[in-house]
């Protein structure tokens, strides 16, 4: 397959919605020769700040001299983002080349075509990554843990920060329910460092812990890093515990953190007239609530426009309780995906939690743009949809193809 080829066929794969269960990626990883038996695994489990350590993993052990493979998703604009190795994207050759050996492979692992796109694009990796031969990789799971794709894995170390309520539907509908979920990565003997802070949760996975006999270690420092927001520094000391259990020096830690660089997550950018803008793929009340808290903290005197999306899956009232409060204007825009909240809907909910602001909806996240054109401080976010759609159509990179943001989005299929 060419690369375009290679995208379309793993855009058919959406119809398959998302599969918890480990039995069919078993099945693609044995068809490529089990390249995850060569490969020295970080598994990072959680319900926000995962992509984020990943990251900052990923980059003190490149500053350490290793060789890196980072598998994270979703995607903001093109799928070579979710595998990168040494902070370069996938090749498009590579990628269409071992697609096609993933594609080539379905039929003789389970007789089964029906492959999810995440479990797809796992393979994709797990190939990427032996091909090229990294030192290490920083695995990020897609949902959940226990039954998650990346599951097949047996790392050197398991990782798990902040757990929240989200994707109740598939998890649970309690912290406790989500924390087991989550430490379903824990494997025997093992070692856990943990980020997690929520009671309920932390009891979770000390047990888990003490089942599977893995050495646990409860991480509630900070530090410094590139990267904005409270919520960050906590995930920074996460990232340096993880780091200094493999023996990497402090100096060499610091100096990761202090140049990491995680797109779409409280990234500033700049543009014409002095404006800036603001993009944070918040996607759920705890992620609305570490952006409230960097607002409050780090813009404080700044006159804020609000452009929002959010998805029907979400807890999108108490995101907007939250955020909605602490802007001028609120710019309420369809979302990226046919689990849309009507702009209408956010608008209304917003007009209660902030009757001072000037609130609007827009028919698209064009028009909104236009609206907020004049604006000096805007901030963009409830969903890494919207935000990826907004990095498109500002041009933030010109390089990657269009069109292939729509490759995040799955049926609800089980």
């Amino acid at each position: 397959m060419t690369y375009r080829e290679a995208t379309e066929w793993l855009g058919g794969l959406r119809q398959f919605g998302a599969r918890l269960g480990l039995d069919n990626m078993r099945a693609l990883a044995a068809a490529s020769d089990n390249p995850q038996d060569h490969l020295r695994f970080i598994h990072v489990a959680g319900t926000n700040g995962k992509g984020s350590v990943c990251a900052m993993l990923a980059s003190i052990l490149q500053r350490a001299g290793c060789r890196v493979g980072l598998y994270t998703s979703p995607h903001l604009l093109s799928l070579r983002e979710r595998i990168q190795i040494n902070g370069q994207l996938i090749g498009e050759v590579d990628f269409a080349t071992h697609a096609t050996a993933v594609r080539h492979g379905l039929p003789a692992s389970q007789g089964d075509p029906t492959s999810t796109l995440f479990e797809a694009a796992t393979a994709i990796a797990l190939r990427h990554f032996a091909a090229q031969r990294c030192d290490w990789v920083v695995w990020e799971t897609g949902l959940g843990g226990r039954l998650d794709a990346t599951n097949i894995v047996t790392p050197a170390i398991s990782v798990i920060t902040h757990i929240a309520l989200d994707h109740q539907d598939w998890l649970g509908h309690t912290i406790e329910a989500i924390a087991a979920e989550k430490a379903g990565i824990i494997k025997p003997a093992v070692p856990v460092l943990s980020g997690v802070d929520v009671t309920a949760a932390r009891a979770v996975i000390e047990q888990v812990a003490r089942e599977q006999h893995a050495p646990l270690t409860c991480v509630a420092e900070e530090a410094d890093t590139a990267l904005l927001g409270a919520h960050q520094r906590r995930n920074a000391g996460l990232a340096a515990a993880v780091a200094r259990q493999l023996g990497i020096a402090d100096e060499t830690i610091r100096a990761g953190l202090a140049t990491v660089q995680w797109p779409g997550r409280a990234q500033l950018i700049h543009v014409s007239g002095g404006r800036r803008i603001l993009l944070d793929g918040a996607h759920n009340v705890a992620g609305a609530e570490a952006l409230a808290a960097l607002l409050k903290a780090q813009f404080a005197g700044e006159t804020k426009t609000l452009l929002i999306a959010c998805s029907t899956d979400k807890d999108w009232m108490g995101m907007c309780r939250c955020l909605s409060p602490l802007a001028a204007r609120v710019v309420a825009v369809p979302n990226y995906t046919e689990k849309a909240v009507p702009p209408e809907s956010i608008a209304e909910q917003c007009r209660l939690t902030n009757p001072r602001a000037e609130v609007l909806a827009c028919i698209s996240v064009e028009e909104g743009l236009r609206v907020a054109a004049n604006d000096a401080f805007l901030v963009v976010t409830g969903s890494l949809y919207l935000v990826g759609g907004v990095m498109e159509l500002l041009g933030c990179d010109p390089l990657l193809p269009r069109g292939e943001r729509g490759l995040n989005e799955w049926a609800k299929v089980r």
